[in-house]
């Protein structure tokens, strides 16, 4: 028997209950309660506020009419809209910021011979000489299917050679590759993010469309370069559309390169490499909260001499869910 005065303590979770008279369990109640209420209160505010102050950071390549990277701007001299509204930007660096980049190679049958020789030649001088030890890369090849070859990996100089083992076959999957890429990019370490494609042929073989391929990408934010070698040999259905894959990378912020040798491939992916160390960070802090739906971009500056690229819009999500 115990007395009046004493009581059991049971446990029910992680919180402790005191079995006491009912005067003092009335208090008990109401405490618990009262806490249970404002811990509730703390951590819906807590997820509100952090959907609130998400940053969107946009990457931007500056040129002039005749296509020269311009370096050395500050955030003064640029202007961000997110549907039409201007943005304050709140985060600005003009300075070099680490980058994990993507290569995609074809390596279907009509890269034999020479263009794969070339090709792999201007990949191992990207991943080996033109990316800096912090940054990180990946590359896979596609043929009618896509294949990684190496994940992401750092520095990105160990990948030289990886590709070395394939042998051109079998026909073009340019889309299915693209969408099989896409998720890589949600698992990168920075920030800063771009994808490179080099390609001598039309899309014969995706199981996706361009239309797919487009709405995928949209859902991640790397610059999306393509380097399209166009010989001029063999039928136009089977010849580099350069339209098609300007439809991808535009939107991005990226560009779409035609060459016309395999031998242009080093330039032409040196030229990525000069624009990814020239390129300015800016973020912003959206005026409305995340709910979902796609919001436009636009980055300009305020000399109109100059012109930008970067990536067209958002979907607003919140960080919590």
């Amino acid at each position: 028997m115990r007395s009046s005065n004493e009581y059991e303590i049971h446990v029910w979770g992680r919180i402790a209950v005191q079995t006491m008279p009912r005067v003092n369990s009335i208090r008990v109640v109401i405490f618990v309660t009262f806490v249970a209420t404002v811990v509730f209160v703390s951590l819906t505010s807590a997820q509100i506020f952090r959907a609130r102050v998400e940053t969107v950071q946009v990457t931007v390549t500056v040129h002039d009419a005749e296509g020269r990277l311009i370096t050395g701007l500050t955030k003064d001299d640029f202007e961000i809209f997110e549907d039409g509204e201007p943005q304050p930007v709140t985060q600005f660096t003009n300075e070099r910021v680490p980058v994990s980049l993507g290569v995609l190679l074809d390596a279907s049958d009509s890269m034999r011979g020479q263009p794969m020789s070339d090709a792999l030649a201007a990949v191992d001088r990207f991943v080996g000489a033109l990316l800096e030890s912090e940054d990180e890369a990946f590359v896979a090849a596609f043929n009618h299917l896509p294949r990684v070859v190496a994940p992401w990996t750092r520095p990105p100089s160990v990948l030289r050679g990886r590709l070395d083992e394939f042998r051109p076959s079998g026909s073009t999957a340019i889309y299915d590759a693209l969408v099989a890429a896409a998720p890589l990019f949600e698992r990168r370490t920075h920030t800063r993010a771009a994808l490179v494609v080099v390609s001598d042929g039309a899309d014969t073989a995706s199981d996706r469309t361009l239309q797919q391929a487009r709405a995928v990408l949209r859902r991640t934010d790397p610059f999306v370069y393509a380097i399209a070698i166009d010989s001029a040999e063999g039928p136009a259905s089977t010849r580099v559309n350069a339209d098609a894959l300007r439809e991808i990378t535009g939107p991005s912020g990226g560009y779409t390169e035609v060459v016309h040798s395999a031998q242009e491939l080093g330039p032409a992916t040196e030229r990525i490499a000069n624009e990814l160390n020239t390129q300015y960070t800016l973020g912003y802090t959206p005026s409305r909260s995340p709910d979902g739906a796609w919001r436009e971009i636009r980055v300009r500056v305020k000399d109109r001499g100059y012109f930008t690229r970067a990536r067209r819009g958002y979907y607003a999500v919140p960080t919590d869910r």
